[in-house]
């Protein structure tokens, strides 16, 4: 028998005490029992997205989310800055281009960040908005959301950012920073299935879904609005998912959204640590995201070979590259429901993985840097 391990990011292992909670029998989305739990979900989502302002939930993925924030704020003809630097940066102008949206990319190569001063010189261009990934999975970078807010700031033009995969992860102070919209997924730091999509919007924010002229029926921010304002959802929500929300949103606020940014840190230098114990090479060289860690495969090694083995072998699911980066990199998730001993199982195991594809191995290396950044003192 092997023990499963979910060390994607994303989607990520949930808690047994969420999975029970979402195995109660069903309720009704129309009754008193559902407005109950709307009602404590709505003011833990607001705590953890770091607002005053509402929480518009969709369910879906985050795609969905993303895509409520292009269709809701935005019209046809506008033109958008994106944020280029991974291939989730291009899914914000997949949605874009399939709304009649005209994008102006800033890009640097994948495994870098944009500063923000190339930001401040493309919003002389006058666009509507600015679009961004706080942490951008298909690259394992953090970008600079309080950075680039500062320079969107003092335009006209809204900064949307896609947090789905470091809500709850990395701090992203979204009323203090004056970020406008903050799109979010269920599925990694809120350690529950996927099917919930989040959109947070600020006071600048809703003036753009008032003038907006895109297309929408089911991701339409402002009709959603109307029914969170009542408690309700506009169509039928994904009610067992809210169920464990709840209680997902407890675990966060007890043990404190200083702690678990801090706890996801810890992970992520524990993990970088051991990965560069082995001679391997990080990819984000640079403001590492510590939802996960994005490795180069070794030189000769096919990094989907490093996935393959690690689930055959070892019954480990880890992710490989995107796109471009197939073949060239594999990832480690280190979010959620996610702790010291996970990531050295995960870091046993890679020593084990290069072995069985014929590197060189010094065992224990991977294992015994974690360690020592565990041992370390908070």
């Amino acid at each position: 028998m092997k023990k499963y391990y979910l060390m994607a990011p994303g989607p990520t292992p949930v808690p047994p005490g969420v999975l029970l909670a979402m195995a109660q029998p069903m309720i009704h989305h129309r009754t008193p029992e559902y407005e109950a739990l709307f009602i404590e979900v709505r003011a833990g989502l607001k705590r953890l997205f770091q607002t005053s302002g509402d929480v518009i939930p969709f369910t879906s993925s985050g795609t969905g989310g993303m895509e409520a924030a292009v269709a809701s704020t935005l019209s046809p003809g506008d033109t958008v800055i994106v944020l280029r630097a991974g291939k989730f940066a291009e899914r914000w102008e997949e949605i874009c281009a399939a709304y009649g949206i005209t994008v102006v990319p800033v890009a640097e190569p994948f495994g870098q960040t944009v500063a923000p001063a190339r930001i401040a010189l493309a919003l002389a261009r006058h666009p509507k908005a600015v679009l961004m990934q706080h942490s951008e999975s298909s690259t394992g970078v953090l970008h600079d959301v309080e950075g680039v807010a500062a320079v969107t700031r003092k335009t006209d033009a809204i900064l949307i950012v896609d947090a789905v995969s470091s809500l709850g992860i990395a701090d992203l102070r979204m009323d203090a920073w004056g970020v406008d919209l903050v799109v979010s997924g269920s599925q990694k730091g809120l350690m529950l299935p996927p099917g919930l999509a989040f959109c947070a919007l600020s006071e600048r924010a809703w003036r753009h879904v008032a003038a907006s002229r895109c297309p929408k029926y089911y991701f339409d921010i402002a009709a959603e609005h109307k029914m969170v304002q009542r408690n309700e959802a506009h169509f039928t929500p994904a009610v067992s998912i809210f169920v464990g929300l709840r209680e997902v949103l407890r675990m966060i606020e007890a043990e404190g959204l200083a702690n678990v940014f801090a706890r996801h840190e810890r992970l992520a230098r524990a993990t970088r640590s051991g990965v560069e114990a082995l001679g391997l090479q990080l990819f984000a060289q640079t403001s590492p995201s510590p939802a996960l860690t994005s490795v180069r495969a070794p030189r000769g090694v096919d990094g989907e070979a490093i996935v393959s083995t690690y689930s055959a072998s070892h019954n480990i699911t880890i992710a490989g590259g995107h796109a471009e980066m197939k073949g060239q990199v594999f990832r480690l998730g280190h979010m959620g429901y996610v702790a010291d001993f996970d990531v050295l199982a995960a870091l046993g195991a890679l020593e084990q993985v290069l072995h069985e594809l014929g590197q060189p191995v010094d065992f224990g290396a991977a294992v015994r840097a974690a360690q020592k950044v565990f041992a370390e003192r908070p």
